[in-house]
């Protein structure tokens, strides 16, 4: 197996706990999916101890439906890369893949059954920082008989993950190793790539720090406020839905954008790699119907294609200064958006205005980490106007 030196430095820890604190495109969690393969194949978490011919590993992401297009896909590809899918059982309802008497499953924090149930031998937990201490990691940390690993972005030096686990037990108890990484870990990475993320030197320190460096900050200068809600209102208005197209780098986004009195509320609804035309129509048919979607209108023929399978779909109406004329459309609302749309949440976390070296603002968004705000703003501008009178209306 050929991996980035996280994986062998996985591999040889020997602390309880390992984590994973890392930028953007580290391999930090594409090496523990390796590991996770290589493990279940050979029942090999670790270097100097005897493998395991038993037991399950456990992967765990907040929301289920979360884990399809990210950590599970790179599982499953791995697997396919190694020659090793063909032999393993894969249960694709239930999510879990077996190798003589050893178990993966993949499973969401939000399955109270399966968060509360059967002991594991080895738990990882993919963005962890998703996450709520008490309530769910540690009834995981409860039920987990060997090793425990997570990964996750540090755009918040608050967040449990340093408090409870890096700060205080690490010191208290001595069993927790962190590996912080950045694209420099990750050999096969584009040199496109490399270029994007060190840019980010020249465009924002904070960014820098946190997602080229894998270092803890906390964001300024945030475009949005928004506030999260558990689920939309039964008397919530659906205004329709907003499409960002991507593919090998960057995801397809679709969200639905909903009205409640002066407020909208925003859902996500598809964010993945990796998706054809085809696979859009087949992933969203049945959630949009007839209800209207904008798209990016930079993209003509996916557009046609679309419409030509049967959705309703057009372009958005884009111009000068179009971006920042959206973002003064969403500004007049309050905004909320739903618990589980986890990258859309993280996007609003991220989404802030560019500066100089100087710190002064040059009155742009940075164009990173947009991509359910860029389908946001495309249904936004086509369907909420602000009244003169000071009353929000949709058209």
């Amino acid at each position: 197996m050929t991996g980035t030196p996280l994986l062998e430095k996985t591999l040889l820890s020997d602390k309880k706990i390992v984590i994973h604190r890392g930028g953007t495109r580290s391999s930090k969690t594409y090496s523990i999916n390796q590991l996770c393969a290589f493990w279940l194949m050979t029942g090999n978490y670790q270097d100097g101890i005897e493998p395991h011919t038993q037991g399950t590993w456990t992967t765990v992401r907040k929301y289920r439906t979360n884990l399809d297009g990210t950590c599970l896909k790179d599982f499953i590809e791995i697997l396919h890369n190694e020659g090793w899918y063909d032999l393993i059982d894969h249960n694709k309802t239930k999510k879990t893949f077996k190798y003589k008497e050893r178990e993966v499953e993949f499973i969401g924090a939000d399955d109270e059954q399966k968060l509360r149930g059967a002991k594991r031998k080895i738990l990882y937990c993919n963005e962890a920082n998703e996450l709520q201490y008490k309530k769910e990691f540690f009834q995981l940390l409860m039920r987990t008989e060997d090793k425990i690993f997570l990964d996750f972005n540090p755009d918040d030096e608050t967040i449990w993950i340093n408090t409870e686990l890096e700060q205080k037990r690490k010191l208290d108890k001595g069993d927790v190793e962190v590996i912080v990484s950045n694209y420099k870990d990750n050999t096969f990475l584009s040199q496109n790539l490399v270029d994007e993320i060190e840019y980010l030197q020249e465009t924002d320190e904070e960014f820098w720090k946190i997602y080229g460096l894998g270092e803890y900050g906390n964001i300024t200068g945030l475009i949005y406020d928004s506030s999260i809600i558990d689920k939309i209102p039964e008397n919530a208005k659906l205004i329709g839905y907003g499409l960002d197209f991507g593919f090998s780098l960057d995801p397809t986004a679709l969200v639905a954008l909903y009205q409640h009195d002066t407020n909208i509320i925003v859902k996500e609804v598809v964010y993945q790699t990796g998706l054809t035309n085809n696979d859009i129509y087949d992933r969203i048919k049945d959630i949009v119907g007839k209800e209207l979607v904008i798209a990016d209108s930079a993209e003509p023929k996916s557009i046609e294609e679309l419409y030509r399978l049967g959705l309703n779909v057009k372009g958005c109406t884009k111009g000068k200064d179009s971006i920042k004329f959206g973002i003064d459309v969403l500004k007049r609302f309050n905004i909320h958006v739903t618990e589980d749309s986890l990258n859309l949440r993280k996007e609003f976390r991220s989404y802030k205005w560019a500066v100089d070296k100087n710190g002064n603002s040059l009155n742009k968004p940075i164009g990173k980490f947009d991509h359910g705000l860029d389908a946001l703003r495309y249904i936004a501008t086509e369907k909420l106007k602000h009244h003169s009178q000071g009353k929000y209306i949709i058209y």
